[in-house]
């Protein structure tokens, strides 16, 4: 399992991803999930993996060396495409090509053809965008009304994104509420964990602004996780209690009517 998200706000991009790919007792293993393709002045774009690591891996190296465009014959690779709808259209025909190649002995394996794909970025003399891209090749674009898309373990993390991201929010704070939304998931599912791949892209600035790697034990995130649940312990203190049953009992009283 894994966890990324991407945020698309005006100001740029942002990008996170974990590398947990195996979880057990004595078993974790860790890969990374998130790639940067770029030329300085020319394209910056990012790529984020969940699902089958061979698949995944599989269509990226795909798209890296070349994929045919059935109407034309010519080979494309995501460092020629001409726009990020093109780029994510080859992503889309790389995922086909390996079901056709992979998918008989996956399920010959009773191995499910899974993966799913967050593509983002900016090629000179374009828009800033961002993807999400399924198993079938098929996409989605993100928009301002919706300005984040997920893959992965995502239910444990949607809520904070939801109430806090807007397109206007400020970069860092995007960065800052996208790292919140992945301990959530950290504390919610031991399969997703640390180091977590960063990648910051600020718009028509065609070069990565951040690239980075959080280590156990970093000390930003660490303050981060604590901050946080400070914060949520606060909040649902200052809450009124609710107004149903018997008499206000001390804080954290058990209703008498409690079932």
């Amino acid at each position: 399992m894994t966890y990324c998200t991407a945020v698309l706000v005006q100001s740029g991009l942002v990008m996170i991803a974990d590398t947990r790919t195996n979880a057990g007792l004595d078993n974790i293993s860790t890969y990374r999930k998130l790639h940067l393709f770029k030329a300085e002045g020319d394209r910056v774009l990012a790529l984020a993996s969940a699902g089958n690591l061979s698949v995944s891996q599989a269509v990226i190296s795909l798209v890296t060396e070349g994929v045919e465009n059935p109407d034309t014959g010519d080979v494309e690779t995501i460092h020629k495409a001409p726009t990020m709808f093109r780029a994510a259209q080859l992503i889309g025909r790389a995922i086909r090509h390996v079901r056709r190649t992979d998918g008989p002995a996956l399920e010959e394996a009773d191995v499910r053809f899974d993966c799913s794909f967050l593509f983002g970025g900016q090629i000179q003399g374009g828009p800033m965008r961002l993807y999400m891209i399924y198993s079938a090749g098929n996409f989605i674009e993100c928009s301002q009304d919706a300005p984040f898309l997920q893959i992965g373990e995502h239910k444990y993390g949607k809520p904070i994104l939801d109430r806090a991201v807007y397109h206007g929010t400020d970069l860092y704070d995007a960065l800052k509420i996208a790292l919140i939304s992945m301990d959530s998931t950290m504390r919610s599912n031991l399969s997703v964990g640390l180091p977590i791949d960063i990648a910051v892209v600020r718009r028509d600035v065609i070069r990565p602004e951040l690239v980075h790697r959080i280590e156990v034990g970093e000390p930003y995130f660490h303050d981060l996780r604590e901050r946080w649940s400070t914060a949520l312990r606060a909040a649902h203190m200052a809450i009124p209690a609710p107004p149903y049953g018997g008499p206000p009992g001390p804080p954290g009283a058990r209703s008498r009517n409690a079932f």
